[in-house]
């Protein structure tokens, strides 16, 4: 399970908030997943049941995260149908191989491989130079690089342009976190907003963070 909405309320809730969240109309939706309206209106409400197929039709089409379209099955009486593996577990060995080659290529620049609650999964060697003289308490796995990057205590002294780069971290964190009703995600955005770092001028369209230490480069 995700850290998603709550799983206890009705199917029906929990499709009628993922729709709107995507500001779609039932009508919208009806005619994108190829159901009628009518149909969709009495599955939100509770007045009809959707089976297993309607779910997973709804769901692709609302875009939903795997995790999250669990829940869905599961608030509706059925089983679960997606498996969360971990990097680590013996069927992602070729998966790992594949990671671990791309970030030695990378080298002597830092790189580094996050998970979508934007934890530190995997680096190459060089990182280690860029995180040197961070706070040891911002260090400990599980490791968060927004909240390495944008702390006064980690990453933010070295950013050159760190209300730019500030502002499109959250904006990136914020609408993440609204397109995938995460918890967690939600719960950090709130977190990094309240550090200090400068907020003014309009969210630039693009960014790069310009550290100190290097040249520019995408973090």
């Amino acid at each position: 399970m995700t850290g998603t909405v709550a799983a206890e309320a009705p199917v029906g809730e929990l499709l009628r908030q993922w729709r709107q969240r995507r500001r779609l109309s039932q009508l919208d939706l009806a005619g994108e997943a190829g159901v009628s309206a009518r149909h969709l209106s009495f599955v939100e409400t509770g007045r009809a049941r959707p089976s297993r197929e309607m779910v997973l039709l709804l769901a692709e089409e609302l875009e939903i995260p795997l995790g999250a379209r669990n829940e869905l099955l599961a608030a509706a009486g059925f089983a679960p149908v997606y498996r969360r593996r971990d990097l680590g577990d013996p069927d992602m060995a070729a998966v790992r191989s594949a990671l671990d080659l791309v970030l030695a290529a990378y080298e002597p620049f830092p790189a580094l491989v996050v998970d979508r609650s934007w934890h530190l999964v995997a680096a190459n060697r060089a990182l280690a130079g860029l995180l040197d003289g961070a706070a040891p308490a911002l260090l400990e796995p599980p490791v968060n690089v927004l909240r390495l990057s944008l702390h006064p205590d980690g990453l933010a002294p070295r950013i050159l342009n760190l209300p730019e780069w500030r502002r499109h971290v959250l904006h990136r964190l914020g609408r993440a976190a609204h397109l995938s009703g995460d918890l967690g995600l939600a719960a950090l955005h709130r977190e990094l907003l309240a550090l200090p770092g400068g907020w003014t001028g309009p969210r630039p369209t693009a960014s790069r963070c310009r550290c100190a230490c290097g040249p520019a480069r995408r973090c």
